[in-house]
């Protein structure tokens, strides 16, 4: 395992602070500086789009101005899906699977139609 990047991938113990115990699992992944960063400007980019809508609604605009924007947000969150995916696929699935843990496979394919709604 790539414990440079990946130390805590599919470790398992008490889960840590930031999430207040709200992880879907127990396991955890320290991400590297420039995964985070880039995984972080599109969350800010899409809270910022997120503030545009409130206020285009404090603003009274136009129903269809409001769905445009609405899509538009739709799209960064599954552009930031994908990255978060691919990412995942290239570190924790690939070295679980490395370290014959192939239920990684299983966690997936059971999460892959929660993502393709």
């Amino acid at each position: 395992m790539d414990t440079d990047n990946n130390e805590n991938v599919g470790s398992y113990g008490d889960c840590c602070k930031h999430c207040g115990g709200d992880c879907m699992t127990d396991k955890h992944k320290k991400r590297d500086k420039e995964e985070y960063t880039k995984l972080m400007n599109r969350l800010k980019r899409i809270e910022g789009q997120v503030r545009g809508v409130q206020g285009m609604l404090d603003n009274d605009a136009y129903c269809i101005d409001i769905l445009v924007q609405v899509s538009a947000i739709n799209a960064a969150l599954n552009s930031f899906n994908k990255e978060l995916l691919s990412n995942h696929l290239k570190t924790c699935v690939k070295n679980n699977i490395q370290g014959g843990n192939d239920e990684v496979v299983d966690e997936l394919i059971k999460v892959l139609p929660k993502l393709m709604k």
